[in-house]
């Protein structure tokens, strides 16, 4: 009968090895900690698994980051989705402003798109998580605050080009101050007034191909000396537009206190 009983035993060792190999360190183990720590307590599991519980809480309640741009975007372009783009990359949700109408004819002359259009084009893009409409030209204090406490804002993002107003005073020096500022780098070589200047030097293209088609009257001589009297009118109120790039290259990075530069 024991000859049975050892043999069975024998033939569960030889094919389960590793398994009478664990229980044998197991019991080892234990007769080490029984022997020879004899008097110091350890925790045991129940009382860790609350402590990695609590970590595993402060990892998932990580607080996500809420950055602010804003802009006119008149007449959107590839600067405009690419200050976007830089500003989400600072933040993990990013909240866009849009300037109002009445705004943007204060500082910088009537946009050629309304705020519902101006609203759609920013809306549309993958970067946004929250737009703002009608936000004001430049960051003021009650503005400002309501970026913080309402709308849980952690930081405001600009440009490195300059935004002054009328009066030459930093439109972001608030928020600066606060300490809540961080800055992109602004697309060179495209703007919405650049875009205007394009469709109004193509329109006068156009315009004198047209007078020069056909044999004119001297009607459509008398309409052309308007046509190109209103364009030229055009083209001067557009050369007082200067985009940030140009007022930079005249000034060697020193901006003119009288010319309100233009926003992204």
């Amino acid at each position: 009968m024991d000859f049975e009983s050892n043999s069975w035993i024998g033939e569960r060792l030889f094919y389960y090895p590793r398994l009478f190999g664990g229980v044998m360190l197991t019991a080892a183990l234990l007769g080490v900690s029984t022997s020879y720590l004899t008097g110091i307590s350890a925790p045991t599991l129940p009382h860790i698994l609350p402590n990695l519980s609590i970590f595993r809480k402060k990892k998932r309640g990580k607080k996500r980051i809420r950055v602010y741009v804003d802009g006119c975007f008149d007449l959107m372009h590839y600067g405009h989705a690419n200050a976007i783009r830089q500003a989400k990359e600072l933040g993990d949700e990013l909240i866009v402003g849009v300037v109002s109408d009445e705004e943007i004819v204060a500082n910088k002359g009537p946009p050629v798109l309304c705020m519902e259009e101006r609203l759609a084009l920013v809306s549309g893009l993958k970067w946004v998580d929250e737009v703002i409409a009608n936000a004001p030209y430049a960051i003021t204090e009650d503005f400002m605050n309501r970026l913080f406490t309402e709308h849980k804002i952690d930081y405001i993002i600009h440009g490195d080009d300059p935004c002054l107003l009328p009066d030459g005073t930093d439109a972001y020096a608030l928020a600066k101050k606060a300490g809540r500022y961080k800055q992109i780098k602004r697309t060179e070589g495209v703007s919405s007034t650049d875009i205007v200047g394009r469709i109004l030097s193509s329109a006068r293209s156009i315009s004198q191909d047209c007078s020069n088609s056909s044999l004119p009257s001297k009607d459509d001589n008398m309409n052309h000396v308007h046509a190109e009297e209103k364009m030229s009118k055009i083209d001067h109120i557009s050369s007082f537009l200067p985009t940030s790039r140009r007022i930079v290259q005249f000034s060697n990075g020193k901006v003119s206190q009288a010319i309100p530069s233009t926003y992204l």
